[in-house]
């Protein structure tokens, strides 16, 4: 292939890019060697001018500033990247974050009232604010001038198949998400926002010490980017991969002091980590406490006061985790009882849960059943709920289309909150399921494989090579193959809970090779009933076999005592 030999690199890896739909020279280019000077100017949003030229005054009156965040990862972390930015530039700010129970998402009118009391002339909002404007309005009526940057969708109303977008009357709107705004790369997080903001008025106003400022906010951006499951394209893959390269060097107190914690190595830190250890530590206070206390953390000085933080909050997030696996067994129950495994759109009402834990549950639903879920709690003041959907269902348009039922609610395509009265939420389950355009082909989980080879085919090297694919995350997985036919001869059971294996196996060039398998062993023994006969599942592991079957694999390096070897992962079977 062309692209091989253009950029040395192996026609496999070649063909993964092409199949992640790049398919323009100057894309591959980008994809595997983008820098931040490929990243686009932060003059191409609507209103950045007003933005900054109104922001930049306010700092010169020594005009008091308010940032007001949200209380999950991209919520706090464009928190302080915009104070941050904003106090490098001179400015008087100070950052207020919604409490999730008593205040709920984004602005609310005791927000307002509170910066009305505090002398506050200029309210930023980040990660919100794009659907606050009632909210807006008041504080505009008392005097305060008001600045959005938002990413989630902007509101709109349709009539006769023709849509309106209801904008709030703020200042200045930084959203990608508007029809006018000419920003090339729609799908970035709040906390990117937020950077490019301080970016252009850094830019404007000649802040020499740009550079350093830069590499510390965008650590946040990167953070923010994969905990609120951006896809890691465009845009995103480079500020996350570069945003990692700083990470593992950081001299942020509190983002090394939660790396220790966890047992994290900096220097081995990837977006995994991100995703799935970092973020859902920051998360846990704003679910079971208060997110101001993840923003402290951030904020820490010493590494001393550091450290007490994010042990307090590693500490928050293993209870989460408990209260998290109790939750979706309710959860399950629930879809027992009223009869909804089948439905298109589920609906799970469960009172007695911590309202902050709705929107994990519905997305261990949602992963389940591959359903868009719904999940609702009682709240202080009526109930209050979190969705997460499949691709195929855009689940904000679908909720507008039934908005009447909702106290307030907002969100994108794939995940959603609101609040609502108790009584609508069977109304809320009917309706939706009766607009509900998807299909069963819509329900049917997708593997999507992006080379057929054979294990014999790989080798370290390509293993290597593949590292200049990452960072891995939604929108960039790690690459997949597959292969058919390998005879499974014999398994055996590892680890303390003997809850993963390995597999000894023959392909179908007559070549041995072994493959681990980190999934539920006991669906895989259901499998191998069901294909080859009962007890063939138990079979495996006590005597040689014959099981002819496909698989789908990754590659992966194994370090033992030393020595590094060759590792192929099975993923999916069939």
């Amino acid at each position: 292939m062309e692209w091989s030999e253009k950029f040395s690199i192996s026609p496999v890896l070649a063909r993964i890019i092409r199949n992640r739909d790049i398919t323009e020279a100057a894309k591959v280019k980008e994809y595997l060697y983008g820098t931040l000077r490929d990243c686009y100017s932060p003059w191409l949003f609507s209103d950045m001018d007003k933005a900054v030229e109104l922001i930049l005054a306010h700092i010169e009156n020594d005009s008091l500033i308010r940032v007001i965040g949200d209380y999950d990862v991209d919520g706090i972390c464009s928190s302080y990247i915009l104070t941050k930015g904003l106090k490098c530039l001179g400015a008087k700010a100070d950052t207020a974050i919604p409490h999730r129970i008593r205040d709920g998402y984004g602005l609310n009118d005791q927000l307002i009232e509170a910066a009305r009391a505090d002398n506050i002339r200029l309210i930023i909002t980040c990660d919100n604010g794009i659907a606050a404007g009632p909210q807006i309005k008041l504080a505009r009526d008392y005097g305060m001038a008001v600045v959005v940057t938002d990413h989630h969708e902007v509101p709109f109303t349709e009539e006769a198949g023709n849509r309106r977008e209801i904008l709030p009357d703020a200042d200045a709107v930084i959203d990608s998400k508007q029809e006018r705004c000419s920003y090339p790369y729609k799908n970035i997080c709040g906390a990117v926002v937020a950077l490019k903001l301080v970016q252009a008025l850094a830019e404007k106003s000649g802040y020499k010490q740009w550079e350093e400022l830069g590499n510390e906010l965008l650590q946040f951006a990167a953070l923010a980017t994969v905990c609120d499951v951006m896809e890691l394209r465009d845009e995103n893959r480079i500020l996350v991969r570069e945003g990692l390269m700083r990470l593992r060097k950081t001299q942020v107190p509190g983002l090394r002091a939660i790396m220790e914690v966890n047992g994290i190595e900096p220097e081995k830190l990837s977006a995994y980590h991100l995703g799935f250890v970092i973020g859902p530590c920051l998360n846990a206070t704003g679910r079971l406490d208060t997110a101001v206390r993840s923003l402290e953390l951030l904020e820490c000085g010493t590494r001393q006061e550091a450290m007490k933080l994010a042990g307090e909050l590693k500490e928050l997030n293993d209870s989460r985790k408990n209260m998290t696996i109790k939750g979706v067994e309710l959860a399950e129950e629930y879809l027992l009882q009223e009869d909804q495994a089948k439905d298109k759109i589920m609906v799970i009402y469960l009172p007695q849960v911590h309202e902050s834990l709705a929107g994990i549950i519905a997305g261990r639903i949602r992963e389940k059943y591959n359903r868009p879920a719904f999940v609702l709690t009682k709240g202080e003041e009526g109930v209050k709920g979190s969705g997460r959907s499949i691709e195929a269902y855009h689940m904000y348009e679908a909720m507008t289309k039934v908005g009447y039922l909702f106290t307030k609610y907002g969100g994108h395509k794939l995940a959603a909150g609101l609040s609502m009265e108790e009584k609508n939420i069977d109304k809320l389950h009917r309706q939706l399921n009766e607009n509900c355009q998807l299909t069963d082909e819509d329900f049917i989980r997708k593997i999507h494989i992006d080379v057929p080879m054979p294990l014999s085919y790989a080798d370290k090297g390509l293993t290597k090579e593949l590292e200049k694919l990452e960072p891995f995350g939604v929108g960039n997985p790690k690459p997949l193959f597959a292969q058919k036919n390998l005879c499974f001869i014999r398994g055996w059971k590892m680890g303390a809970r003997q809850n993963c294996a390995r597999f000894r196996v023959m392909t179908p060039e007559k070549e041995e090779k072994e493959l681990i398998y980190f999934g539920e062993l006991e669906k895989f023994s259901e499998f191998l009933d069901e294909k080859f006969g009962m007890g063939s599942g138990d079979l495996l592991y006590e005597k040689t076999c014959g099981f002819n079957i496909s698989v789908t694999y990754q590659l992966g390096l194994n370090f033992y005592r030393g020595k590094e070897s060759l590792q192929f992962i099975m993923q999916n079977y069939c």
